[in-house]
């Protein structure tokens, strides 16, 4: 039908859209219908957007409000229902509310009682993150006093001034390294109250709104901050002249008083941070395998599922016409692309086929669709983390067509 929506075939095992029925003059709304291990499970609508506000759930004919996990050995287990929500989840907006509002949280995503033990420790860490996105949108670098020391290596002058230049600057990329420290501890203890017994997944997103806002703000910072390191080379000149001046100046047994901030175990952790293409990302992907592996009795499905429901949401958001056109500014279109984007990764490093498989509950053709409908300044650094940061897109389960979309 022209004008309306439609979604992309997806492949078999993944998180379908299925139209809700009925006739109306507009498009019905999407359902992600999420299945575990063949059992039919929850299906949230999303016809207010959940993300962080909403979302809501309708159950097919006969089925019951439970949902069957596996543990460790495969044996079943039951799942309780999501109580009744009440007033926390609300009608449509004019614009989506939620985490896809930049700054703005809505009365419906503030933290319940129960949510506020995790609730309270991860926002000072994302207070602080907008403090370190400033920095590093700030950092110019000493590029300058850089060359000018490398070029007259007999100019003590020069040689100080470069030093002074870049002793602070790496005093900053120092905190940022450690802020990644606790960005990830944050997203830890998100992960562990968004997957733990007795609730599925979606039950959690429903009932933790709060949480999952703040989970997909860290996910927004992390892709924010990879995309200005990524294009700042400043950031590795700075820290590389450092290294090689205390290098030098122990093989001269000279002990400089900036080294005692900055000694040669921490400058060897930060180079290996700094070194990867997306060092946050990297972090936080590390982060949530060692959680999937340390929680063993936890079937990894739950983590999975989590990640997935919030790729679909955020695609069909993207995709679809109606929703799209509610948002009011280009920075509501890139948080929900960098969030998308920042659960496909995760999902690719804990799941053990990745998420480019034809069993993976990712829409990844879809995903990738949408990025490349946008314009190319805005989704390139996006689509390189896709290319370059992901583990199974070149496993020969992936899909030729999927490769080709990536080139």
């Amino acid at each position: 039908m022209a004008g309306g929506y439609r979604s992309p075939p997806l492949p078999r095992g993944s998180l379908q859209p299925v139209g809700a029925g009925g006739c109306s003059r507009t498009p019905p709304p999407p359902v992600c219908r999420t299945t575990v291990a063949g059992q039919p499970g929850l299906t949230p609508t999303l016809p207010s957007l959940w993300l962080g506000s909403v979302l809501s759930k309708e159950m097919d004919e006969g089925e019951k409000p439970a949902r069957k996990g596996f543990g460790p050995a495969g044996e079943p287990r039951e799942r309780g229902a999501a109580p009744h929500l009440g007033s926390r989840l609300s009608g449509p907006r004019s614009e989506p509310s939620g985490f896809l509002s930049p700054g703005l949280c809505p009365a419906d995503a503030q933290p319940t009682a129960a949510e506020t033990a995790v609730w309270n420790p991860v926002n000072a860490v994302l207070e602080e993150a907008q403090a370190v996105l400033a920095e590093l949108q700030s950092y110019t670098g000493a590029g300058q006093e850089i060359r000018e020391a490398i070029q007259n290596p007999a100019d003590p002058r020069l040689q100080e001034r470069a030093w002074g230049a870049v002793c602070p600057l790496v005093a900053k990329l120092k905190r940022f390294y450690e802020f990644s420290l606790r960005l990830e501890n944050a997203l830890r203890s998100l992960l562990e109250a968004l997957t733990s017994p007795p609730y599925a997944p979606t039950q959690h997103l429903e009932r933790e709104q709060a949480l999952a806002k703040q989970f997909a703000e860290i996910l927004h910072f992390t892709l924010s901050f990879d995309e200005l390191k990524m294009t700042n080379p400043a950031i590795q000149n700075d820290f590389s002249y450092y290294r090689r001046t205390i290098s030098r100046n122990r093989i001269n047994n000279l002990q400089l008083e900036a080294e005692s901030e900055v000694n040669n175990e921490m400058a060897n952790r930060m180079s290996l941070f700094y070194a990867e293409a997306t060092p946050m990302l990297k972090t936080l992907s590390n982060a949530t395998t060692k959680f999937v592996s340390e929680n063993k009795t936890l079937p990894i499905e739950d983590t999975t599922d989590c990640l997935s429901t919030m790729a679909c949401v955020c695609r069909v958001m993207l995709e679809t016409p109606e929703y799209r056109s509610r948002f009011t500014n280009t920075e509501t279109l890139l948080f929900c692309m960098r969030v998308m984007v920042g659960v496909i990764i995760l999902y690719d490093h804990v799941h053990p086929v990745g998420a480019f498989a034809k069993t993976s509950k990712i829409d990844m053709k879809g995903c990738i669709k949408v990025l490349k409908d946008q314009p190319s300044t805005s989704t390139e650094g996006l689509l390189n983390a896709l290319r370059y940061t992901t583990r199974h897109l070149n496993d020969d389960t992936t899909s030729k067509q999927i490769r080709a979309l990536l080139q």
